[in-house]
């Protein structure tokens, strides 16, 4: 799956913990770790075969998941209540009239098409996502509060890893028009485009901070990416202020709900094994170190299962990440890390071959697992009063 990613990556361009850190799973018994019993878990949607189900994506008020479902070669956009009602399949095609765009009910047309990279608008009522329309090359595309279908990008090159900026009607994406990959910005109201990045590496998966001022990247070529902040909207301009600089690929920042710390997956390890990953979380003012023994200590979780499409998921309450663990024995497990104390503890979901892990504003868990070699969108609420 990993690999699966960084072929999606190459579209657009191209462990032990510290000594101060401890794994808190004591023995639960027989040699099983201790662990929590969630409130409940649960298929978002009714379980099925034929089909696989992945990167569930909560909307901001989290009252809605849209989640992406495999048929074949075919790649749909599903739109669900929290209580697991369907509101909207989105399978789109290229238009035979411009301008226009066509729809089709899952399983009754052949034509391949691909859909993904969701992000919501911070009401709640629109979306941007990626699609190749079923011929080949990416555009970005809106989903309207009506349920239509708009095209706002038409690059010949690709254009993708679309951010819906939470404080204004922009948003952030990656495009390969400059021939490297570099970050623009798009502003629907005024409906203009700015190229953000100018450099000879690219750039690739921007995530604004909850305040909209800056963007968290990661730069870099084959294995080894850096975190970079941009401030997009500063005067005067200022270049990209780095946050890692080692030679370990670190990829995927993510920024804690209060914006001062950012998350990313590291492949740092004692051993120098490049397929061991691990989550480390910095400050996002830049205080911290980049590299060296200073910024391994910032490892919260080893034997880490990167989501190359989300990046790990903070919690609400800005000190818990959860994650899913590389413990093939153990059929990847989810775990969550505290981020202060650099603990792990063990939720048990009793699902298999987890991944796609995501949490709401309420703190409850959305994830992809496993049933009969099926992947299925699963939802978990820990016990406990809301973060």
């Amino acid at each position: 799956m990993v690999h699966l990613r960084r072929a999606l990556m190459a579209l657009f361009v191209s462990v032990a913990l510290p000594a101060a850190a401890a794994e808190g799973h004591g023995a639960a018994g027989a040699g099983e770790p201790a662990g929590v019993e969630p409130e409940f878990v649960r298929p978002l949607v009714p379980i099925a075969g034929g089909r696989n189900d992945s990167n569930p994506v909560w909307s901001p008020s989290g009252d809605m998941i849209a989640f992406e479902r495999s048929r074949g070669d075919n790649k749909e956009i599903v739109i669900v209540r929290s209580n697991g009602d369907i509101v909207q399949t989105i399978h789109h095609q290229s238009s035979v009239v411009p301008g226009q765009a066509q729809f089709f009910f899952p399983g009754v047309v052949e034509q391949t098409s691909y859909n993904s990279g969701i992000s919501w608008s911070p009401d709640g009522k629109r979306f941007v996502f990626m699609s190749n329309g079923g011929e080949g090359n990416y555009d970005l595309y809106l989903r309207e509060p009506d349920r239509r279908i708009t095209r706002i990008t038409a690059d010949k090159e690709k254009d993708g890893h679309g951010h819906w900026s939470p404080a204004h009607d922009q948003i952030a994406f990656v495009s390969g028009r400059s021939g490297k990959g570099d970050v623009y910005l798009l502003d629907l109201a005024v409906k203009t485009t700015t190229r953000l990045t100018q450099g000879e590496q690219p750039y690739l998966y921007p995530q604004w901070s909850p305040d909209g001022k800056r963007l968290a990247v990661i730069r870099g070529t084959n294995e080894n990416h850096d975190v970079y902040l941009l401030e997009p909207g500063r005067i005067p301009p200022a270049p990209p202020k780095a946050l890692s600089t080692w030679r370990y690929d670190d990829l995927r920042p993510v920024w804690s709900p209060d914006g001062k710390r950012l998350a990313f997956y590291t492949n740092y390890n004692p051993a120098g094994d490049p397929k061991t990953w691990a989550i480390a979380v910095v400050a996002a003012d830049g205080s911290d170190p980049t590299e060296g023994e200073g910024l391994a200590a910032r490892v919260v979780a080893t034997e880490v299962v990167p989501d190359i499409e989300r990046g790990p998921a903070w919690m609400p309450d800005n000190r818990r990440i959860a994650y899913v663990r590389d413990e093939r024995q153990a059929y990847n497990p989810i775990y969550i890390a505290d981020v202060d104390s650099r603990t792990s503890t063990l939720v048990r979901t009793g699902t298999k071959m987890n991944h796609d892990v995501t949490c709401s504003p309420s703190g409850v868990i959305a994830f992809r697992a496993q049933v009969d070699q099926w992947d299925q969108v699963y939802l978990a609420k820990l016990k406990g009063p809301t973060p």
